[in-house]
């Protein structure tokens, strides 16, 4: 079994994980400047307005890389690494599952809906601006 283990160990490359790994300390810090501000200034004590807007802003940064047809280690970098840390569905999970059980069920639903639409729709609006340009 050890020898199995070093095996595997001595045929990883580690470059993957060095790529994805700078991306998600890039994603992960930014997650907080961009949560800390949307909390000062939007952040409203019932409604999870800073994860909605990173989970949208991730949403529409990978959908940019994806569409405009990114090299492997740049979508190891961008979409792993940085939007994989920077959005965040765990989360959008608890909060809304949160806000459900402590009887604000229209918010929670209010939530997943305007989560999904708008994560969606910036996908959307960066395959338009990718096949527009």
């Amino acid at each position: 079994m050890l020898e199995a283990l070093a095996r595997a160990a001595a045929t990883v490359d580690p470059e993957p994980a060095h790529v994805v790994g700078t991306g998600g300390a890039i994603g992960a810090v930014c997650r907080y400047w961009v949560g800390q501000w949307v909390s000062s200034r939007l952040e409203r004590e019932r409604f999870p307005v800073a994860t909605v807007v990173v989970n949208v802003l991730g949403s529409f940064a990978l959908g940019l890389v994806v569409f405009a047809g990114a090299s492997e280690s740049t979508l190891q970098l961008v979409a792993t690494g940085i939007c994989g840390s920077f959005t965040t569905f765990s989360s959008f999970s608890v909060e809304t599952l949160r806000l459900y059980e402590r009887g604000d069920r229209t918010l929670a639903i209010g939530n997943a809906a305007i989560s999904l639409a708008g994560s969606l729709a910036a996908i959307g609006l960066a395959w338009g601006l990718v096949a527009a340009l």
